[in-house]
């Protein structure tokens, strides 16, 4: 049975939780570039992926180390900065070309995307520390997906709105040095502790 108190109490903190994230980030970046629907589809797969993982895992991620997570977390930023700004800077034309946007190539890329960095993330842990807390699996999954799936729908659709007043080049630089604060912050917190 659903608790919609839980369901609601989880939605609201884990959309306020990721509204800043990367995955917002990620969205609008991957939105800008793709057509939306494959972008999402691919999104939504992992944040469900990653809610299963949470409920059922429950309190376990809490005894991650967070310094190691701070530290992936950072490698993870950094890396995805490096393949911002190291890619070849392509037309803004052949990027909106159909070829360019096959169903299973954009989902997948936006699926191993937020898989690899949403893991362990505040929002994951969050959402087992919330599972473990109100022994409510289905409410607290669902609350949870609910939030990431819009808080994903939401970047996916400022990148499409974004791509008609900014040049692409722009925003993948700006992405990148998002993506490389974020990484240099991460990794000192996992030196500083």
């Amino acid at each position: 049975m659903i608790s919609f108190s839980v369901l609601a109490l989880v939605f609201g903190v884990v959309f306020l939780s990721e509204l800043p994230d990367k995955t917002a980030l990620a969205g609008l970046v991957l939105g800008a570039r793709y057509r939306a629907s494959y972008v999402f589809a691919g999104v939504a797969a992992a944040f469900a992926v990653h809610v299963a993982l949470a409920v059922a895992a429950g309190s376990v991620l809490t005894l991650l180390p967070g310094r190691i997570v701070s530290a992936l977390t950072g490698v993870l930023f950094l890396g995805g900065a490096a393949v911002l700004l190291l890619k070849k800077d392509e037309d803004e034309e052949q990027v909106r070309r159909p070829e360019n946007q096959g169903f299973w190539k954009v989902s997948g890329a936006g699926f191993t995307l937020v898989l690899v960095a949403e893991f362990g993330d505040l929002t994951q842990i969050m959402t087992a520390n919330l599972a473990a807390r109100y022994d409510e699996p289905l409410s607290v999954g669902l609350g949870a997906v609910l939030a990431l799936w819009t808080v994903a729908g939401l970047g996916v659709m400022g990148g499409r709105a974004l791509m008609r007043r900014v040049p692409l080049r722009l925003i993948t630089k700006v992405a990148a040095m998002v993506m490389l604060g974020l990484g240099i912050w991460s990794l000192y917190e996992a030196v500083a502790g």
